[in-house]
């Protein structure tokens, strides 16, 4: 029994069209941009209006998350940069949490964006998740290895980043 190709169904990029499987690949990534983008919009907005998070010590604060977190990070030292000022520290992350989600979902500088994503789940990952047991439960990690394919392709699709490309090409007259 032989299996060919379909040609009356399944279109080529050579005339532009495609099938439902080159469609589903070309569109791949976006339910990780969007699911990951929503994630980190409303970390950042959590922490933001969580009266509790916001000071230096007390129940749920930023502050005793650190202390707690300290003796068992692999890297000690950030957690001790980051007692200096915890409050400011618990901002700057809320914030770039915030500016993280915002060019992930828009597709705003994607790669940037999703970069900096890496860079906070990284150091989630080294300090607050570092003792997780089996390591595997720790959600840090797993967002760590989601970013890399976002830092990887970027936003090739329905982003701003696309119609930016989009419209240079146009000014310049084609591609170059």
């Amino acid at each position: 029994m032989t299996h060919g190709t379909r040609t009356d169904t399944h279109l080529n990029r050579l005339n532009g069209l495609r099938g439902w499987r080159d469609t589903a690949g070309h569109y791949a990534l976006l339910p990780l941009r969007v699911f990951l983008g929503v994630t980190f919009i409303y970390a950042g907005l959590d922490k933001l209006t969580d009266s509790a998070f916001m000071k230096s010590g007390g129940a749920g604060s930023i502050g005793d998350t650190m202390r707690s977190a300290r003796d068992s990070a692999a890297i000690p030292a950030l957690v001790d940069l980051a007692l200096k000022a915890p409050v400011g520290f618990g901002y700057g992350i809320a914030l770039g949490e915030l500016v993280v989600g915002i060019g992930t979902l828009l597709g705003l500088l994607a790669r940037l964006a999703a970069l900096g994503g890496a860079l906070i789940s990284l150091s989630l990952w080294l300090t607050v998740s570092w003792a997780t047991t089996p390591y595997y439960y720790g959600n840090d990690l797993a967002y760590l290895m989601a970013w890399i394919p976002l830092v990887l392709a970027g936003a090739p699709y329905l982003s701003a980043d696309a119609a930016w490309r989009s419209r240079r090409r146009h000014q310049l007259g084609g591609y170059r």
